[in-house]
């Protein structure tokens, strides 16, 4: 088949080239010329602009956008919109927030133009490994952009989610999970560290992965990291997070669903922010206050 891809950056272009390898043909754009021309290497074709990008494809085309959430996405799908016709397809497979893809799909189909929402998880390791999707949309267009999502994904590695929206709930879900996975390993690690006992963290990873009930992906990239850094102290212990994390806390409260693993991990990301803590200062001081507790003073 053929497609456009806009954004390539690490996933968009690793995408792009894992389609190219697989037969289809990818015209590709990105405001910095060193990602078409990394296109262009890897057998895609690069286009200066989205006006090139869409001449390039007969229609009805599908254009897949793996670009920043947020308002970056508006801005495309509205400079593209011009050079669209009636029955193309746009995906948008980044981290949109799903009440925005929600309000994208509807406005795409007074235009007669389909919507999908592709939650893609698969980091820079899915160009070998592939992509896992959830998508949501419309099941025809589902079913017209299957050949891309087939290749892009490993085997049994993509669904139809359902409606316009429900790719990215899902993703935004999975993305929770994850922050509660990490944020446990993360703990252990810490608590073996800590320890009086001097453990090859590498080496129990590699060992809890041949078994253990707690084996994982990530315990491999636990092992990676370890092997690299044993102690990690190339690290810096601040940690970011992308939204999702936020999102999946909100969409708990307001369903009224009790998710304390997963608002815990978004906190202890906020937590590993601050140089110093002044709500620990506050608490620090009232003990001194009410108890006498020794304050240690700050430099």
């Amino acid at each position: 088949m053929k497609l456009g891809m806009v954004g390539l950056g690490k996933m968009g272009l690793n995408m792009a080239t894992r389609l190219v390898r697989r037969g289809h043909t990818v015209v590709g754009t990105d405001r910095k010329p060193k990602s078409r021309e990394k296109l262009e290497e890897a057998g895609g074709r690069a286009a200066g602009d989205l006006k090139e990008l869409a001449a390039a494809i007969e229609p009805p085309r599908i254009v897949w956008l793996m670009v920043p959430a947020g308002s970056v996405v508006d801005q495309v799908i509205g400079q593209l919109l011009p050079h669209l016709a009636e029955g193309d397809l746009v995906v948008d497979g980044g981290n949109s927030n799903y009440k925005e893809s929600m309000r994208r799909g509807a406005e795409l189909e007074t235009k007669g133009i389909g919507f999908m929402d592709a939650g893609t998880s698969g980091g820079i390791w899915g160009l070998e490994n592939g992509y896992n999707l959830m998508v949501g949309g419309d099941e025809a267009d589902f079913r017209r952009a299957e050949p891309i999502l087939k290749d892009l994904a490993p085997e049994d590695g993509y669904l139809h989610t359902g409606k316009t929206g429900s790719g990215h709930f899902a993703k935004m879900v999975h993305n929770g999970i994850e922050y509660g996975l990490l944020q446990a390993y993360g703990e252990g690690f810490e608590i073996l560290a800590r320890s009086r006992f001097t453990y090859d963290l590498k080496g129990l990873a590699h060992l809890w992965n041949r078994g253990s009930v707690i084996r994982s992906w990530l315990l491999e990239l636990a092992e990676l990291a370890f092997a690299k850094d044993p102690r990690l102290n190339s690290v810096r212990d601040y940690v970011e997070d992308s939204g999702e994390g936020r999102w999946t806390v909100q969409e708990a409260m307001d369903l009224d669903v009790p998710a304390p693993v997963i608002t815990h991990s978004l906190l202890a990301r906020f937590g590993s922010r601050q140089d110093a803590s002044f709500s620990a200062k506050v608490i620090a001081a009232l003990r001194n206050e009410f108890g006498g507790h020794a304050v240690k003073k700050s430099e």
